[in-house]
């Protein structure tokens, strides 16, 4: 019995997953940036769906009358690989006066635009309570210095 790794249908998976890996890379998905002449960096992102599919069979010789050599273990080998690519942009992410946005280009695509936007407030919200915590220090401060005027 062959190993697997001699087997005619490893070079028919090598070869698609090359070719496969070719066709994919990050740069798919994640576009180079552009800059506009604003100052806006415009970053386009797209979804990428692929399929894959390998098969074969080995063919007994025995079943052909004309074959003699009925000592031989090596079969007949038919097979075939196949796959396909699927590129769908999502929208663009939009960096520039002091925000990120995400435009989509398909309003159905919003759970990312929703968790940019989220990020977003998050971060406001957090700017807002620092600042909000430093003002209440900086009043305790000063009451507490007059307080300690007035006693003296």
């Amino acid at each position: 019995m062959k190993k697997l790794t001699d087997h005619p249908i490893e070079g028919l998976m090598k070869t698609t997953m090359n070719s496969l890996k070719e066709m994919v890379d990050v740069n798919t998905i994640i576009g180079d940036p552009v800059q506009s002449p604003d100052g806006l960096v415009i970053i386009p992102v797209s979804k990428i769906s692929f399929g894959f599919a390998s098969g074969g069979t080995e063919f007994d010789r025995s079943l052909d009358n004309n074959d003699q050599n009925e000592n031989s273990k090596d079969f007949p080998f038919g097979g075939g690989s196949g796959a396909g690519v699927s590129v769908q942009p999502v929208g663009f992410i939009v960096a520039g006066n002091n925000q990120i946005k995400l435009l989509t280009v398909d309003e159905g695509n919003t759970a990312l635009s929703n968790l940019f936007d989220f990020a977003s407030k998050l971060t406001d919200t957090i700017q807002k309570a620092v600042n909000k915590n430093k003002d209440n220090n900086i009043n305790n401060t000063y009451k507490a210095e007059n307080t300690e005027n007035k006693t003296n």
